[in-house]
């Protein structure tokens, strides 16, 4: 298997983690302490909390996340790409 492939699916297994936490934090009364919401939220806080730095939320509504999935996106154009290029 190539090494750009697994690289490739980790990366889309990442955003769909992120994804997955931005609809569950639509949801009302979730116990984040439970699991597998703990774990959900320790694979994507670090990630996250960057972009809050960056984009604190404004009236109750994070925008950071968007910002978080547009990097992400970049960050595997390139490494999947020099992957790819490298014949890996």
């Amino acid at each position: 298997m190539r090494i750009a492939y697994v690289v490739n699916q980790l990366f889309f297994f990442y955003f769909v983690l992120i994804l997955l936490r931005i609809l569950l934090s639509w949801i009302p009364n979730l116990d984040w302490y439970s699991q597998p919401l703990k774990t959900l939220n320790l694979l994507t806080e670090g990630f996250l909390s960057i972009f809050r730095k960056i984009i604190p939320p404004m009236g109750g509504l994070d925008f950071s996340p968007i910002l978080a999935i547009i990097v992400l996106q970049v960050l595997q154009r390139i490494i999947v790409g020099s992957l790819v290029a490298a014949g890996l």
